[in-house]
């Protein structure tokens, strides 16, 4: 993640001590709020790469600070809570969250996942929204309609495609159920997890190496999948 500009906004300055090295030892540079005022401003201001938010801010309901920071920009946002239910999760995604972390957490996933957020954020800004992903031996052909894995054509019906799709289009976020369930089936009522279970592991199965242990399209728990995009 090198010169990625961070911004945290969190008011417990232990985290916030937590986070900062974690970005600084990818290389990273810090802006630090206390406040989701003062993290607004500092959000407009400075423009950063990525912005890591606290939902239990004293000023302000964490949720409605997400969308604000949405209205300003595409900015990646991965929010720390200490919420353990799988509705809020689902809600601040909803918001327009890009990932969170339930707190506590541990520094090695929350670096992974600071990388993936600016990886694919880069990603977007540096190439045309259809050129091609490519990841660890795959190849998603967005213009094509095509996938291939370690050079061999992958076929998939129009249900896996239009899933895998788009799960690689948002490749390191993730995408709930309902989202997901909306994207592909167009419809915003029936047992989306129920859907979504089938046709994951009909995608798994053929794109995965190993479909029992997946590390393309990772479940989050009563939430969601999310892409993962390791480097090529």
């Amino acid at each position: 993640m090198p010169a990625a500009r961070v911004l945290i906004i969190e008011d417990d300055t232990a985290i916030r001590s937590v986070v900062r090295a974690a970005v600084e030892a990818d290389g990273g540079r810090v802006f630090e709020a206390a406040t989701a005022s003062a993290g607004l401003q500092l959000a407009a201001a400075e423009r950063p790469d990525l912005i890591v938010l606290d939902l239990g801010l004293p000023d302000a309901d964490g949720r409605d600070v997400c969308k604000r920071l949405r209205a300003q920009g595409p900015v990646p946002i991965l929010v720390l809570s200490a919420r353990q239910q799988d509705t809020e999760k689902a809600s601040l995604l909803d918001s327009g969250a890009d990932d969170y972390l339930t707190k506590p957490f541990s520094t090695l996933e929350l670096r992974a996942r600071l990388r993936a957020q600016v990886r694919r954020a880069r990603m977007l800004r540096g190439t045309e929204h259809d050129a091609p992903l490519r990841t660890a031996g795959l190849i998603v052909d967005f213009e094509r309609r095509s996938v291939r894995r370690n050079d061999q054509e992958i076929h998939l019906t129009p249900t896996e495609w239009t899933l895998l799709q788009a799960l690689a289009r948002d490749a390191g976020r993730t995408v709930t159920h309902d989202q997901l369930f909306a994207r592909v089936w167009g419809r915003e009522y029936g047992d989306a997890q129920k859907y979504l279970r089938v046709y994951i592991a009909q995608l798994r199965r053929k794109i995965e190496g190993d479909p029992l242990r997946p590390v393309l399209i990772v479940t989050e728990p009563g939430v969601g999948y999310r892409f993962c995009a390791p480097e090529p």
